[in-house]
């Protein structure tokens, strides 16, 4: 059996597990359906390990006060028109008037250091096991508001010390969100294997047509399997089937939109560099190839929400400006190794400034698609933050979050650096406050999303209604 027939077997059969083989497909309820609501909103979450310092983000033209204020942690905020921005920022200065630095959320409910799971999406204490998994991730719950056909896709840069993946950068494995209680979401670590799953019905490649039919007919064969040998069981064991049944069937209903959608996933599939095809594919290349996949995805309508990991702590970064050719071991840069001359906190800043870039490059393109009276990227937003904290080995007393958002964003940032109350301080917000503020405008009036810090003598619950727009 050849290497692409394992991948999609390895794919499908990841697929029916995720989509409800451990768990109720009531957990993705109307699926196909159109959003109420006209043009959908699109989210993108781009998270990275090893820590991301609350110092890099600071305007380096802040006022004396404002500094002084900033070194104590004091709540302030100021208009990013009047400053520049950190350098590694730079590739952003375009887009500064869509641009929000967000500070002071805490996430001491989540598991942090070395890996975090899909702790800091679902704000829960999170380990490798499934039974972790205490509820979908914010990003599937946005997923649910604003659904597609595909409700959502993940890609990753996976660690191979450990972590999500073991010792695979190319397969689908277990990623860093959740589609609900003990149901890990799986993702993509090939941009070009991304491509042959996302696309393969629009594929003029013989082959794979005929691989796709063939996994067609599974599906359809496994469906009446299974509705067959639940007819014959009762109880537990039938109602265990039956969901099993039902979750094939959502795959296969997944693809008929998908096929419904042929003309225009054939303007739309991902013409890709052939150096992003290669075998060995740099670290900065499969990030660039990722994020190429992930405009694809979002401006076919394949889904629209997308979960990124640009790195992880376990893996292994390659292509880095001016060490192109090091193996960057990220655990030594998070114990402030110096790597082939350069020092850690430059290592942190070139690989800070690249994520950047594709930033610029996801905002650029959707701000050159027309939607209704403006462009996609009027209804986008992105958030860049770390997936563990404040640092190395983080504690979660803070996670910094680099904001996108268009126009037709329901919440109310704007061009601003913004330090909350820190952690202890009256008025302090955690993840779950973020992540409610995001449910809430968007249409789930959730009273509060994840865990409670439990060292915090604070009333936690509820959005920050500040952001409320």
């Amino acid at each position: 059996m050849n290497k692409r027939m394992t991948t999609r077997r390895n794919f499908l059969r990841a697929s029916l597990l995720s989509a409800g083989g451990m768990a109720l497909p009531g957990t993705i309820p109307g699926l196909f359906a159109n959003p109420a609501n006209g043009t959908p909103m699109r989210f993108i979450f781009m998270h990275r390990g090893n820590g991301l310092f609350p110092k890099v983000m600071v305007p380096p033209s802040l006022s004396q006060q404002d500094k002084a204020r900033e070194e104590k942690k004091e709540p302030f905020e100021v208009d990013l028109e009047a400053h520049d921005l950190p350098d590694w920022m730079a590739p952003l200065q375009a887009h500064k008037d869509h641009l929000t630095i967000l500070q002071g959320l805490s996430g001491k409910m989540c598991t942090t250091g070395h890996h975090s799971w899909c702790s800091s999406l679902g704000v829960f204490k999170a380990n490798e096991r499934p039974s972790s998994i205490k509820r979908a991730t914010v990003d599937f719950e946005l997923a649910k508001l604003y659904p597609s056909p595909m409700e959502h896709i993940e890609l990753a840069c996976f660690p191979t010390d450990g972590g999500n993946a073991r010792g695979s950068l190319d397969g689908v494995a277990m990623g860093f969100s959740a589609r609900g209680a003990q149901q890990p979401n799986y993702a993509f670590g090939s941009p070009k294997g991304a491509v042959e799953e996302l696309y393969q019905s629009v594929s003029s490649n013989k082959e794979d047509q005929i691989k796709y039919q063939l996994e067609r007919k599974v599906m359809a064969f496994a469906s009446e399997n299974q509705a067959r040998l639940a007819a014959g069981l009762s109880g537990i064991e039938q109602t265990k089937i039956t969901h099993y049944a039902d979750s094939i069937d959502a795959l296969r209903e997944r693809n008929r939109k998908i096929e419904a959608m042929g003309d225009v996933l054939r303007q739309h599939v991902p013409q890709l560099d052939p150096k992003y095809l290669a075998d060995n594919l740099s670290t900065l290349d499969r990030q660039r190839a990722h994020a190429e996949v992930l405009l694809s995805a979002l401006i076919s309508g394949l889904t629209n929400v997308v979960a990124f990991t640009v790195d992880e702590l376990g893996h292994h970064y390659t292509g880095i400006p001016g060490i192109e050719n090091e193996k960057v071991n990220m655990h030594d840069v998070g114990h402030n190794k110096t790597i082939a001359g350069v020092e850690a906190e430059e290592v942190r800043k070139r690989c800070r400034h690249h994520h950047m870039t594709l930033v610029d490059t996801i905002v650029t393109r959707l701000k050159g698609i027309p939607e209704g009276s403006g462009t996609m990227f009027d209804n986008t937003m992105l958030f860049y933050f770390p997936d563990s904290g404040e640092t190395h080995h983080s504690q979660g007393w803070e996670y910094p979050f680099v904001v996108m958002a268009g126009r037709n964003a329901k919440l109310d940032l704007g061009r601003r650096y913004l330090r909350l109350p820190y952690h202890g301080q009256e008025g302090h917000k955690t993840l779950g406050n973020w992540y409610t503020t995001l449910l809430n405008a968007y249409g789930n009036p959730i009273e509060h999303y994840g865990d409670f810090d439990l060292t915090l003598r604070l009333d936690q619950s509820g959005p920050i209604r500040r952001f409320l727009a």
